[in-house]
């Protein structure tokens, strides 16, 4: 079975840091002028919903509401493309996250109908930001049971690799075709029909600015997506986000 292997790492081709840190940078400059009036526009819609004389049209009211919060959340997604992004840097066990993690990727599992399990093995401590490595996790994984059909397996799993922490995840889907690969990690392109595009790129630019590499291993039995850290040192306390 021909495989192919493609690094994606912050000197790819495809996607440029300077890229991704212009579309972050740009999201940053606007982010504030556009979420206030959507705020007032969202706390209106809100206080008209619950007067009684619009109660038939509670429902308008609702999925008004609800498309600003999804546009809220696409702004949220863009910001955090930027490589300079703050990192609030300690020290944390990958493993102890992916655990914390798990009752919400096995809801995501069931509502699939497939299934994930964990292959967690002895590693070093990680100084990185929590919230961005269950970022991470979770948009891998999600992106996994995307990719796969009912009854698929998503495999989440951690090592050593010399003086590197590998967390590892491996779907069971069709693989990326050949034509899209070059274009994985690129803002805004996604195979999904409903997809944004940005998913994959946030976890790239997390990658990034935790100094590591990701890259991903693709054939017609699935996807493996591989994202090397160095294991937290003396000399790793040095890192600059």
């Amino acid at each position: 079975m021909d495989r192919t292997k493609k690094q994606l790492s912050c000197q790819r081709q495809i996607s440029p840091p300077d890229s991704l840190d212009l579309i972050g940078e740009m999201a940053a400059g606007i982010a504030h002028e556009i979420r206030n009036p959507m705020t007032t526009v969202k706390g209106f819609l809100q206080l008209l919903g619950e007067k009684k004389e619009y109660a038939q049209h509670k429902n308008f009211f609702t999925l008004m509401v609800g498309e600003l919060d999804r546009a809220d959340s696409l702004i949220t997604k863009l910001l955090s493309l930027t490589k300079n992004k703050p990192v609030d840097l300690k020290m944390h066990d990958l493993n102890s996250i992916i655990e914390n993690l798990l009752p919400l990727i096995q809801a995501d599992a069931e509502n699939a109908g497939e299934y994930v399990d964990l292959e967690l093995n002895r590693i070093e401590n990680l100084l990185a930001d929590g919230k961005e490595m269950g970022q991470l996790i979770l948009n891998l994984a999600r992106n996994g049971f995307d990719a796969m059909s009912p009854g698929g397996k998503l495999t989440i799993k951690t090592y050593m690799l010399n003086n590197s922490v590998v967390l590892v995840v491996k779907d069971q889907g069709k693989g990326i075709a050949p034509n899209a690969i070059d274009k994985i990690g690129t803002p805004f392109f996604t195979t999904k029909d409903n997809g944004t595009g940005l998913g994959l790129a946030t976890c790239y630019s997390i990658v990034a600015r935790h100094n590591a590499s990701i890259n991903f291993d693709t054939g017609t039995s699935g996807t493996t997506f591989y994202a090397n850290f160095k294991a937290a040192s003396l000399d790793y306390l040095q890192i600059s986000p």
